[in-house]
């Protein structure tokens, strides 16, 4: 074959796509660094300040409460200042809560940065799987959105390890959370390299600019077909809150909520919150707990590899629907661990059933599918209220994990009845996308959009409207690019 210069650059377009949205999901990776580093810092700062369950839980969940702030204001930045800014934003925040965190004189102090970090976090918990989507080809948006998932993993992962040496060196947990600043510096310098989304852009009416980061992306060819369709679904959009009441993208509003609070209530983050201590509750000193964190977090990363080669040939609602089956068997069999107290080693076995339960199904592809499924102008803030929701519902399920356990174990002896309430939310979860939630595999986003202002399509006119998806019958689609 003979390369000429356009067959070069269309070559590297799929890796520049790829390049941007690794930088991205750098936001996501910080996130998910930090919940781990707190995970092995908080055994050091119970031990320093005395912290009571109920203090244990606030200093846990003291930045999820910045999360829920974050998440309403992220959704109005990515509108009104465009994806990118709201991202060097995110970096802000991120790094006054670095400093913040690693040299406070008092347990309030510490929570206040951890507010200013976790509103950072709700700021890229909305615009790093809203950008990606918006940049990504049809038929690989769903492995590019799940790079938000990886990057998850990965700082859990490192986050772990980290935490591990210093705690093996005894360095303090001042360490732990100035060790976030590196990733920090790193996404800060990576963002000079994003440019805005095309959407936004054309959005703005700022159509020149648009065409030129598509070109980019897509190559010259492509380019002015799509922003044609962009533009042409725009067109039909007002861009409103009230748009998001209307029938169709009502539909799509309580999917994307229900997804994202459902992703909560299973328990799964909560749970790697904790896994230390739970841990701790079965006989181990902390750097050996801190270690079985390690393992859960390299197989964690495993999973989240399988369902990054799945999603976008499998489809969402196999995955989601296995997913959740697997994770409600395993969070039941967790519960019965519990109750008859069995050693650290079935923990950590249940522990595995119900991460790669979780990994395959609702935890990738909640941001998957809330990205992908709205309209282009309420995009950025329907992506705000589902998100929302979903820090609302962290904060209440880690604020009060501990004393739910205390409240169990002084009735019952035991903290069993947690993990059954958690099995029960993971089934409802199931049934709620068995009946709801539709294949939105290898469309591109202005055909999803439109879709939720088609009435039901009965079968016989399919072949009619190939690109429609059916959302009053959820179904399997076959579709691509």
């Amino acid at each position: 074959m003979t390369w000429t210069t356009k067959s070069l650059r269309d070559s590297r377009r799929p890796s520049f796509v790829y390049l941007i949205s690794f930088v991205v999901s750098a936001g996501e990776f910080i996130r998910s660094f930090d919940i781990n580093v707190m995970s092995g810092a908080i055994l050091y700062l119970k031990n320093e300040f005395g912290l009571r369950p109920y203090e244990e839980g606030f200093a846990m969940s003291s930045a999820i409460i910045g999360c829920v702030a974050g998440a309403m204001l992220g959704g109005i930045a990515c509108d009104w200042m465009g994806r990118k800014r709201t991202l060097f934003i995110t970096v802000f925040l991120y790094g006054i809560s670095v400093w913040g965190t690693a040299t406070p004189v008092s347990m309030f102090e510490f929570n206040v940065y951890r507010i200013v970090g976790g509103i950072g976090v709700g700021f890229a918990s909305v615009a790093c799987p809203l950008y990606i989507a918006e940049i990504a080809p049809a038929r690989i948006r769903g492995r590019l959105v799940m790079l938000v998932q990886f990057a998850m993993v990965f700082g859990l992962t490192s986050a772990t390890i980290t935490t591990y040496v210093m705690s093996v060196y005894g360095l303090s947990w001042r360490w732990m959370m100035a060790s976030e600043g590196v990733p920090v510096l790193l996404m800060f310098m990576g963002l000079f390299l994003v440019p805005e989304s095309p959407r936004w852009l054309e959005a703005n009416h700022r159509r020149e600019e648009s065409l030129r980061v598509l070109t980019t992306l897509v190559g010259p060819d492509k380019a002015v077909g799509e922003l044609q369709e962009i533009a042409e679904s725009l067109s039909q959009e007002t861009g409103s809150y009230r748009e998001l009441l209307q029938p169709g993208v009502r539909r799509a509003l309580v999917i994307a909520v229900a997804l994202a609070v459902f992703s909560q209530l299973v328990g799964m983050t909560t749970l790697m919150y904790y896994a230390p201590v739970l841990f701790q509750k079965t006989g181990l000193e902390i750097s050996s707990a801190i270690a079985r964190l390690i393992i859960l977090n390299v197989w964690n990363l495993l999973c989240t590899i399988v369902a990054f080669s799945l999603v976008d040939t499998l489809g969402r609602r196999p995955l989601l629907l296995c997913g959740l089956a697997g994770l409600t068997a395993g969070l039941a069999l967790m519960g019965l661990v519990f109750h008859f107290r069995m050693s650290g080693l079935f923990v950590l076995l249940v522990f595995f059933v119900c991460i790669g339960a979780y990994i395959l199904s609702i935890a990738p592809l909640t941001w998957v599918i809330v990205s992908e499924v709205f309209p282009s102008r309420v995009r950025g803030r329907a992506v705000a209220i589902a998100t929302f929701g979903l820090w609302l519902t962290v904060y209440c399920v880690t604020q009060f994990f501990p004393p739910l356990v205390a409240h169990f174990e002084k009735l019952y002896g035991t903290a069993a009845g947690v993990f059954w309430m958690f099995a029960g939310a993971a089934l409802s979860a199931f049934f709620f996308c068995w009946r709801w939630i539709p294949e939105t595999k290898g469309r591109s986003l202005e055909e999803i959009g439109r879709s939720w202002r088609i009435p039901f399509t009965e079968p016989r006119n399919r072949a009619e409207n190939p690109q429609e998806i059916t959302i009053s019958r959820p179904s399997v689609q076959r579709g691509g690019e």
